[in-house]
C-alpha cells in the first residue's frame, strides 16, 4: 500500500452504452464513502497504473466478449510487476432466468493476466433503442427482455467487501 493515509484504488469499466460504467461509478462511490482514495476513469484514461494501490476493472460483455478497452487494460494490469490486488467484474446477463449463463469467453484469460482476487458477474441492463440490429437479433435469439436487471444489492455487497478487505490490509500492514 501507498504511504498515504488510505489505499489509493483505480476503479474502471469498459462500457459499451453507459450501464456498466454506471455500475463501476457507484461501485467508486461507494468505495470512497468507505474511506479509500478512489479515481474513477474509463480504461483508456487509467493513467499510471503503478501509482495505485489496488484495481477494481470490470467491462460490459457482449457475445461472449469483453470490451477491447477493458482488455487492453487488463493487459496493462498484466506487465505490473508487483501487481496490486485486482478484482474484476463483468455486467452482461440479462432476463429474469438471466442469458447467457456461462462466464465471458475473456474471463479465464483476465483472471490469468491480472491475477485477480475474485471475478463477479453482475445483470446487465438492456435499452433496445441503442441497440444496432444484430444486437437486437442476438436479443430475440437468446430470448431476452429489455430491461435493468443489475442488482444494487449483490454489487454494495461486493463492493463493501473489497473495501474491508483493503482496510484490513493496510491496518494490518
Amino acid at each position: 500500500m501507498n504511504d498515504q493515509s488510505s489505499p489509493k484504488v483505480l476503479v474502471s469499466a469498459g462500457s459499451k452504452y453507459g450501464s456498466t460504467a454506471e455500475i463501476a461509478r457507484h461501485m467508486a462511490d461507494r468505495l470512497e464513502r468507505a474511506g479509500l482514495d478512489v479515481v474513477f476513469r474509463p480504461p483508456s484514461e487509467a493513467g499510471e497504473l503503478g501509482s495505485y494501490d489496488a484495481i477494481v476493472l470490470g467491462s460490459a460483455v457482449y457475445v461472449g466478449h469483453w470490451t477491447s478497452d477493458a482488455m487492453e487494460l487488463a493487459r496493462a494490469i498484466g506487465r505490473l510487476a508487483p501487481k496490486p490486488p485486482v478484482w474484476i467484474f463483468s455486467s452482461g446477463p440479462i432476463g429474469d432466468s438471466p442469458k447467457p449463463t456461462e462466464d465471458p469467453v475473456d474471463v479465464s484469460e483476465v483472471l490469468t493476466l491480472t491475477e485477480a482476487r475474485e471475478h463477479r458477474v453482475f445483470k446487465g441492463k438492456i435499452d433496445k433503442s441503442k441497440l444496432s440490429f444484430g444486437e437486437k437479433a442476438i436479443l430475440i435469439a437468446v430470448r431476452a427482455a429489455e430491461g435493468d436487471y443489475r442488482d444494487w444489492d449483490a454489487v454494495n455487497e461486493w463492493t463493501d467487501a473489497i473495501a474491508e478487505e483493503l482496510v484490513r490490509e493496510e491496518i494490518g500492514a
